[in-house]
Parts: structure tokens; C-alpha cells; sequence
């Protein structure tokens, strides 16, 4: 068909829209039009009359859905602008005139490129890379094998102590590293003074190429190769390089993530909480474990003698499913009084710096009322081939503050979602296939109580986003225990106190 007889065929269009109509189709005595008005521009599809009407129809649907996913308005501007786009989309659709066999979903994987076969090689390429890495590692450690015994056997026919005072020695640490090893224990061969050098200045033996193909090898690796290569306890090692160590931000906190440091005082008090919690998809509890323990640590012997005075609980959790445990030396808690922590005998004092068990609690049971987090996952599957996700968190337990929320949604197989609408910060976590919603902290205070995600992935089968997988660390306590205060036996000024209360979880599932 000629591009003269296309522009005739649209331009005799408009004069054949008949007025005060329903149908969408429009005949001629060639061929068949198929529209469907768009706001204020019309989508049109042009067959001959021997054509599926009904199949044409569809495709036109097809073509309207495009259009509305691709384009954020139906007018002329927003048209034109995503021409290449839309022109790309329609080519999926139809090939050679003939309708071709697609969804939305596959047009949109097709336009966003996704290939597997992709994907596929670049794994290759990442493996063969970290294999020729282990073979540079591999060499390396077998030249400095040589570099040593050579450099033994050279002590073994001239002495020692010749070489203790060069230089170089065939081998120039590089400084690039940023975790150095602790200093190796020196095997020496001579108990000379020399023999104590801890550095090599000047210049002393080589061993002709040898220092050349290492140096190679070390600087095409970097700092990685240096801490397994230099491990032996070899006079001929060189003195690790004195390096300040930094504690890496998981190490320095220890688990606690974004939870923000608490200043330790002379009588200071942790609270440890950790929950493991089973959510059913259709609403209720499956089963739900607190496990609780306050420690104490006491840094002056002069407030060993003293009580905690419990804070009262603001909401009744766990009832009477939440049971208490003291340290053997420690009294118990008087039935319908104050809860207080205090050793059975008052003339006795706590230990000095040392941290103490005093108290451990424990619930268990499937009340949903006592659930701190409550998560709802709602799949929504449609006729296209894809599921609507609506997914939404709120903070039950107002006696916390969580942080460094993840919520985990696994994903369908190949597919890749489309996130229409969220708080927070949302990533793809490519080792589970699952989408990562991250809320950076939680709290009854705001408005980040509770929030929400939707998002549009390909795949219809319900239970392929579940279950759901739950991590955060929190600041208080589910159960409410607190420290109202603290006081010296005997009388006396009430001493200063810390306390540090933590909620981690052991598992956390919507199923």
C-alpha cells in the first residue's frame, strides 16, 4: 500500500464518523475503519472487510491501553512527544498487518528491553571474572612461595643478617589496602640485633624479575591479594603497615542499625526484646513469641545497693500469656503492687561492672491485638495477565519507634513490577526476586505511623507474593516494661541512670 493511498484513506475518515451513533466501526466499499474515541483525538484502525471484526476490536483495546500507559494524557502534545515510543509499541502489536499474540505486560517488558538471555551473560561474564581473579590470586601466592625460598636459601649461604638491614627484598608492600592484617609472629634465624629491624631502609638484595610479575599481579588485584599473601609467619615478610582500623557501621553498632546511641551512665539498664511473629494473609494471628531480658550494669561500687522501680504498663499486652522470670538472687514482684527489682537480701549488693540478667519475660499466644506491626497485602489479579498489589503497614504497639523497616514481597518469576504510588523507598532484591519496601523509621507520632505501596506486576496467581517477609529494629519496649526510677537502699540522692531498650525480630511473616 502507497503512502498516497494511506494519507487519502485518513483523510476521507473524518467526513465518514456518522453523527448520533454508537457503533465504532465505519464501512466503505474497500474498507473496513475501527475507532474508539480519546478525549478529544480519535484511535483508529484500518482493515480490509474480510477481516475478525471482533478480533480488530480487541486490538484496538489493545492500542488504547498502550497509549494510556505510555503517554501521561490523550493530546496532541503528549502524543508527538512519545511518538518513538508509541510507534515501538504498536510495531509489538502488529507485525506484517497481522495481529500478534501479546499482552500489555509483554509490550511493556519488550519496550523496557528486558531480555534473559541478557541477563544470562552477564552472570557469565561476572564468574568468569571472579575466576580469573582467584587465578591472579593463585599466582600471586605461588610467586611469593618462590620469592621466600629463594630468599631462604640466600640467608642459608651468606649470612642471615645481611639481608635484615636491605631494602626492598624483592617485594614492596602497597598501601592501597584498607584492612590490613595484625602483624604476623617473626620466625627469626639469627638472635642478632640486626635481626630486630623492624623496617628495611636502603638497599639490599633483589631477586632479579621476581619483584617485577608480582608487582604486576598485586597492582592488578589491589589491596585484596596483600592480607592472604602476607600471613606467613616468614622472617622474610615485611612489618604490616601500621593502618588506624575503622570499625565498619554494622560492626560498631552491632545490630542496631539506624537506632539512634544511647550515653551509658554509671547505672545503666538494656533492654532486649525479640519478636517472632505469623501473620495469616486473610487476617489473624498463626502464632506470635515475645522473648524478653533486662540486663544491669553497674560501673560504681558506691550505687550497688539500690531498687528499679518498673514503670506501669500504658496497654494491658499479652495479659496474663505475659509471664515474668527473676535472677534467683533477685525478689519477685509483689502480686498487686509496684513492680520492683531488688535482691532478695538488702545488705547484699549487685556486681560491679558487670552486666546482669535481673529479669526475663516471655509471651506467647495468638491475640492480634498484641501484633506491634500490622502488614496487609491485598492481590488484585486481572484479565490482562496481571495483578494490582496494594500492600499497607501501620504501627499498632504505640510504646516503640521502629527503624530500618523492610517489608519483602516476593515477585513472579520474569516479571518486574510497576510501582504506581508509595512511601518510602522501594528496590528490587535480585537474589530472592522480591521487592524491597524500605521505610526509614515508624513512629505513632507522625504521619509515618502507617503507609502504603501499589504496584502492577505481570502473573495472576495470588499466592506467588506471599509470604511476606518483615525486618526492623525498634527503640522501647512491646511489652512495656520501663524504668519509672531508681533509687539507693538506705536513702540517698537518686543516681543517674541510662536506659537502652531494643526490639529486633527473629521472624517476621504474613503467610
Amino acid at each position: 500500500m502507497t503512502r498516497t493511498r494511506i494519507e487519502s484513506l485518513l483523510a476521507s475518515f473524518p467526513k465518514l464518523i456518522p453523527a448520533n451513533t454508537q457503533h465504532t466501526s465505519v464501512e466503505t466499499a474497500d474498507v473496513r475503519y475501527v475507532y474508539q474515541p480519546l478525549e478529544d483525538l480519535y484511535i483508529l484502525l484500518i482493515t480490509n472487510k474480510a477481516s475478525n471484526i471482533l478480533q480488530d476490536i480487541d486490538t484496538l483495546h489493545l492500542f488504547a491501553r498502550v497509549v494510556s500507559d505510555i503517554c501521561r494524557t490523550a493530546d496532541e502534545r503528549e502524543i508527538l512527544k512519545n511518538a518513538f515510543e508509541l510507534l515501538g509499541a504498536f510495531d509489538e502489536v502488529v507485525s506484517m498487518g497481522f495481529r500478534e499474540n501479546v499482552n500489555l505486560m509483554q509490550v511493556r517488558s519488550v519496550l523496557e528491553m528486558e531480555s534473559h538471555e541478557e541477563k544470562i551473560q552477564e552472570i557469565i561474564a561476572r564468574n568468569k571474572e571472579a575466576e580469573a581473579k582467584e587465578e591472579l590470586k593463585r599466582r600471586a601466592k605461588q610467586l611469593e612461595m618462590q620469592r621466600r625460598e629463594q630468599q631462604r636459601r640466600a640467608a642459608g649461604s651468606g649470612g642471615g643478617s645481611s639481608y635484615l638491614g636491605g631494602g626492598n627484598s624483592g617485594y614492596s608492600p602497597v598501601a592501597r589496602f584498607d584492612a590490613p592484617e595484625p602483624p604476623a609472629p617473626i620466625t627469626r634465624t639469627t638472635s642478632t640485633p640486626a635481626a630486630r629491624a623492624p623496617a628495611f631502609k636502603g638497599t639490599g638484595m633483589k631477586l632479579g624479575g621476581k619483584k617485577t610479575k608480582q608487582a604486576e599481579l598485586i597492582d592488578a588485584l589491589g589491596g585484596d591479594v596483600l592480607a592472604s599473601s602476607i600471613t606467613s609467619p616468614d622472617v622474610s615478610a615485611p612489618p604490616t603497615p601500621s593502618v588506624p582500623s575503622h570499625t565498619s557501621p554494622a560492626q560498631k553498632n552491632d545490630g542496631r542499625g539506624s537506632l539512634p546511641e544511647v550515653e551509658t551512665e554509671s547505672v545503666h539498664i538494656a533492654i532486649k526484646e525479640q519478636i517472632s511473629l505469623s501473620l495469616l494473609r486473610d487476617g489473624g494471628v498463626e502464632s506470635m513469641e515475645l522473648k524478653g531480658d533486662m540486663n544491669l550494669l553497674i560501673s560504681d561500687a558506691a550505687l550497688a545497693h539500690l531498687r528499679i522501680a518498673l514503670s506501669a504498663p500504658s496497654t494491658d499486652f499479652g495479659g496474663n500469656n505475659l509471664q515474668f522470670k527473676q535472677h534467683p538472687n533477685v525478689a519477685k514482684f509483689a502480686p498487686g503492687q509496684e513492680r520492683v527489682v531488688a535482691l532478695k537480701d538488702p545488705s547484699r549488693a549487685f556486681p560491679v561492672g558487670q552486666s546482669l540478667a535481673v529479669l526475663k519475660w516471655r509471651y506467647a499466644g495468638t491475640d492480634e491485638s498484641n501484633v506491634p506491626l500490622s502488614i496487609n497485602c491485598w492481590p488484585s489479579p486481572s484479565n490482562d495477565g496481571t495483578c494490582e498489589v496494594s500492600i499497607e503497614y501501620e504501627l499498632e504497639n504505640e510504646n516503640v519507634t521502629l527503624y530500618d523497616v523492610v517489608i519483602s514481597i516476593p515477585l513472579p518469576t520474569g516479571s518486574y513490577p510497576t510501582v504506581s504510588s508509595h512511601t518510602g523507598e522501594w528496590s528490587l532484591d535480585p537474589g530472592s526476586h522480591s521487592l524491597a519496601w524500605a521505610v526509614a523509621r515508624v513512629s505513632a507520632e507522625d504521619d509515618t505511623r502507617s503507609g502504603s505501596m501499589i504496584f502492577t506486576v505481570g502473573g495472576d496467581d495470588a499466592s506467588t507474593f506471599f509470604p511476606v517477609h518483615v525486618t526492623f529494629v525498634g527503640q522501647g519496649s512491646l511489652a512495656g516494661v520501663g524504668v519509672a526510677s531508681i533509687s539507693k537502699i538506705g536513702g540517698g540522692e537518686a543516681p543517674v541512670f541510662s536506659v537502652d531498650a531494643v526490639v529486633s525480630t527473629e521472624e517476621y511473616l504474613v503467610v
